[in-house]
């Protein structure tokens, strides 16, 4: 009979999680058959392919991320070969499954399989929320899952006392700060969960153990730092990456609007886990009484994650997905309690049928707003497909605004650094600001390399992308060099719905 029973459990489980897989698959098709980048892996693509044509990030192509998500994207067109979208969001349904058995290894070393999974369910339906352009493969996607390995490592049981696994802990989360800079912040929590009186008291440990576990904890982040460095240095690009990565950020503007009206969208399309996460923090509960430094631990994470995600001022709908994995963590034991009848809920909103049509509810309208906002942008630009067909393939591009997606839309390599022209305006990310001139943030020496970069490799054509003067933040007119350039030596030979584009006379 034992038997019997421990086959039918196993036979549940394993139903269960191929369910969850299937739905994750499910979740991300409208990726998956996307036959363009989605939002900023568009920018993130044009680094990578300079990379694969042998240039350097920072350099060759300028973005603000870390190198190890350049380097990422690099190794992905290397083996599936550029402009492979499909490919890349592959890998983005496999990165996803692999963060969702992180939290299912947390989940059940912390209660039971049944957290574990609902854990992973939690990740795979609320990651993408809302906006389609939380289906890309993008910064916080790719930081969360080191992290949450990371994590999981560390909460792992185990009776050794120097825990030698830390440093592989520390090394994903070197590489999560390697991939999204406020990655880094999920370090402190983890390390404060080891010196913690409390888990101390649970693994038996002195506080000399404590403080070596962190140390290894330490050295394990710093050891993968200084191997990159290595690597950016033998580049000749260590100065610039630390430039772009680290001093090119400021907070010129806080978006507050952005952030009340994002923040109370995250709330509403992620409740199910908010209300779990609020149930945490009762010091009352007893499904936590055993747990109680892993518990903190995790409220330390979501609250160094929410600092993160308004870290920058702008309030990014992306920026939130790296508050998922906390709120999962958080939430998941109650539901699971819930859902096994051990526990009834606090009130009807969290009745096992409510919450079962909740999260079916859930599915379904974040599924239409995928579909529907990825549907219109199936078609490559007009610009990138007039490039496409009337440039040679070694010829250059120079595209004069915030939009990268042109230069792979026409398979051309761009004629400048600056994929982007921030660095040549001020473009405060975000959005625009009233009455701000944003020309008093151009970095100095722009300009500069812009014409040797032209010089280098001339652009054979240019597109103009805000030609309209009432509505262009930017108008050629207000930049000089660029004016004088146009009026000398291009001449107009197209007008699309992007802009006018320009060819060399």
């Amino acid at each position: 009979m034992m038997d019997v029973a421990t086959h039918r459990s196993r036979g549940r489980f394993s139903f269960a999680a191929l369910g969850i897989i299937l739905l994750t698959v499910a979740i991300r098709l409208p990726s998956l058959l996307h036959p363009q980048p989605i939002d900023s892996e568009a920018m993130y693509s044009v680094v990578a392919n300079e990379i694969v044509d042998g240039g350097r990030p920072y350099v060759d192509a300028v973005e603000r991320k870390p190198p190890l998500l350049f380097w990422t994207y690099a190794a992905i067109f290397e083996v599936a070969g550029k402009f492979n979208w499909k490919a890349l969001h592959s890998v983005a349904l496999v990165w996803t499954l692999c963060a969702m058995a992180g939290l299912y290894v947390i989940g059940r070393e912390l209660f039971d399989r049944n957290t574990g999974l609902i854990a992973a369910l939690f990740y795979s339906v609320f990651q993408p929320f809302w906006s389609w352009k939380n289906l890309a493969f993008d910064a916080e996607m790719l930081m969360n899952l080191p992290i949450i390995w990371a994590w999981a490592i560390a909460f792992r049981c185990g009776s050794s006392r120097l825990r030698p696994e830390l440093f592989a802990a520390g090394a994903f989360l070197g590489a999560a700060f390697l991939l999204k800079q406020p990655a880094a912040i999920a370090a402190v929590p983890l390390g404060i969960y080891l010196l913690l009186p409390s888990y101390r008291a649970s693994r038996s440990l002195a506080r000399t153990n404590s403080i070596i576990q962190a140390a290894m904890l330490t050295a394990g982040f710093f050891a993968v730092l200084g191997l990159v460095t290595i690597v950016l240095w033998k580049q000749g690009i260590l100065h610039d990456a630390f430039y772009w990565t680290i001093a090119d950020h400021d907070v010129p503007h806080v978006f507050w609007h952005k952030g009340i009206v994002n923040t109370l969208t995250f709330v509403a399309a992620c409740l199910p886990m908010v209300i779990g996460a609020v149930l945490a923090c009762r010091d009352t509960d007893e499904i936590w009484a055993a747990k109680t430094a892993e518990r903190t631990a995790l409220l330390g994470l979501l609250v160094v994650s929410v600092i993160g995600a308004a870290a920058g001022a702008r309030f990014y709908p992306h920026y939130y997905v790296q508050l998922i994995p906390p709120l999962v963590l958080l939430a998941a034991p109650y539901y699971a309690q819930i859902w096994s009848r051990r526990m009834q809920p606090p009130n009807w909103l969290l009745r096992p049928m409510v919450t079962y049509a909740w999260l079916a509810l859930t599915v379904i309208a974040f599924s239409i707003k995928h579909w529907t906002g990825l549907a219109p942008r199936r078609v490559p630009s007009d610009a990138g497909r007039y490039l496409f067909t009337h440039s040679a393939p070694d010829d250059r591009i120079f595209v004069w605004g915030q939009t990268p997606e042109i230069y792979l839309d026409a398979h051309r390599r761009p004629a400048c650094r600056y994929i982007t022209i921030f660095p040549l305006t001020g473009y405060v990310f975000g959005g625009p600001i009233p009455g701000f001139d944003t020309r008093s943030r151009i970095l100095p020496g722009a300009w500069t390399n812009l014409e040797q970069d032209f010089a280098r490799h001339p652009p054979t054509y240019i597109v103009d992308f805000q030609p309209d003067l009432k509505s262009a933040q930017n108008p050629v007119k207000n930049f000089p060099i660029l004016a004088k350039l146009l009026a000398e030596r291009y001449q107009p030979v197209a007008q699309t719905a992007e802009g006018v584009i320009y060819r060399m006379r």
